[in-house]
């Protein structure tokens, strides 16, 4: 172990050990991390992270490979727990909860979900199953209720027309309008975007990015949380942002103070150039 790792686990060492049972989160809040560490061996993939997303917010979670983006979002899930540290999601404080009834409080639309899912599956079919929590449609029953949903979702999310088309069939970005539709079919409070334009042409990614920013304006909308390497990709009417780098926090809060040019160089130990239009639309480039 080096001594920057052994300093580290020292400081985690010394922090005050809060029970989950007497932990308090901020009242109203969808998620309140606390002086959250997660150690993997002898790596550690986040260190010291305090966040609070409120009702009516709207975040960002940026940073480079390697800088903690879906360790923090399997927290935020519910699909990990911290190593030191207290999460609370809905009130509702890790270790303390069962996260089985927890989860279907959270829509996740992630690559790794997309990878459990079976390819020969309708899209029907795949976002309806998604309110009893399964991967699947065997031999059970939906109400007409949960099917009239589901293809509310998918006309919502400009794929009506491939209802009875098979998932592995689609293209990238068809593929993830499916999975937020599915996120979606719980009726969530908070919604989970793990880098939902990856792998987009340039009309896929402006589709997304309208369908997010009217998601984004809806008032009765689940609270979403945006992870994405570009900010191009950034919708608007998102509000906070926070910005990760090697485990830790470089900047959290509102986006127009969040996400600068210097708080994008730092976090990618690069120069850069960033602007925003009018129309609330992020381009940043690297400066010569």
């Amino acid at each position: 172990m080096s001594s920057s790792e052994l300093i580290s686990s020292a400081i985690i060492a010394q922090r005050p050990i809060v029970s989950p049972h007497d932990f308090n989160p901020i009242e109203d809040s969808v998620v309140h991390m606390s002086r959250v560490s997660l150690r993997r061996g002898q790596n550690l993939l986040l260190d010291d992270i305090s966040w609070h997303v409120q009702e009516g917010e709207r975040w960002i979670v940026m940073g480079p490979n390697g800088a903690g983006k879906s360790t923090l979002i399997n927290l935020a899930a519910a699909r990990s727990h911290p190593t030191t540290g207290n999460v609370a999601i809905l009130g509702e404080v890790l270790g303390a909860v069962d996260v089985f009834d927890l989860r279907p409080a959270i829509g996740l639309s992630s690559t790794l979900l997309a990878e459990q899912l079976p390819g020969n599956e309708t899209i029907r079919d795949l976002v309806v199953t998604a309110a009893y929590g399964v991967t699947g449609r065997w031999r059970e029953e939906y109400e007409p209720e949960d099917l009239q949903r589901a293809d509310q979702l998918l006309a919502r999310w400009g794929i009506a027309g491939y209802s009875d088309r098979r998932f592995r069939t689609l293209s990238e970005g068809e593929r993830k309008r499916a999975l937020i539709a599915r996120a979606m079919m719980t009726d969530p409070e908070l919604l989970i975007l793990d880098e939902p334009g990856a792998g987009m042409d340039l009309a896929g990614r402006e589709t997304l990015v309208r369908s997010l920013k009217q998601l984004a304006a809806d008032t009765y909308a689940p609270t979403p949380i945006l992870v994405t390497h570009h900010v191009e990709e950034i919708p608007p009417n998102f509000t906070h942002a926070m910005l990760l780098r090697e485990g830790r926090i470089v900047s959290a809060g509102p986006i127009d103070t969040a996400l600068t040019e210097e708080t994008l160089s730092e976090a990618f130990r690069l120069p850069l150039k960033v602007t925003r239009n009018a129309e609330g639309r992020f381009t940043a480039f690297a400066r010569t």
